[in-house]
């Protein structure tokens, strides 16, 4: 089974219907032998940049965020203590610690990360291909 980790930017998309949303996301919607997975790093990021007043949403991210994640397709993924501490190990490429925990979990746990952050393209992970926004 193929296993994708999604970035918040584009589990935003995903659940936002924006356009920006990649079509190959779509397109492993589809497919049976592929798990598309939303982190809880990526709920903290969202509930804190909201919080922030960095990021409108239609409503509050308590409210529909974990609910509509699933109702989408998509698996949630929890903290793993391995991937906390394999944030060491990660060359110092960028500084966000939110993008550096997601890397780590895809990391340890052999996924692929699907990113149209090109900077993340530079670490040592599977990246997901045909990415383009």
């Amino acid at each position: 089974m193929r296993t994708i980790l999604l970035d918040t930017q584009i589990i935003l998309w995903f659940l936002l219907e924006d356009p920006k949303l990649p079509p190959i996301i779509k397109e492993l919607c589809k497919e049976e032998d592929t798990r598309l997975l939303f982190h809880q790093v990526s709920l903290w990021e969202i509930q804190i940049k909201y919080d922030l007043g960095k990021l409108p949403l239609p409503e509050m991210p308590g409210y529909f965020l974990v609910n509509a994640c699933i109702q989408s397709g998509l698996e949630k993924s929890n903290m793993q203590d391995d991937a906390i501490f394999f944030l060491t190990r990660l060359p110092n490429i960028h500084r966000d610690p939110f993008d550096r925990l997601l890397l780590s979990h895809a990391m340890i746990n052999g996924w692929e990360f699907a990113t149209s952050d090109e900077i993340l393209k530079k670490y040592p992970v599977r990246i997901l291909e045909n990415i383009k926004t």
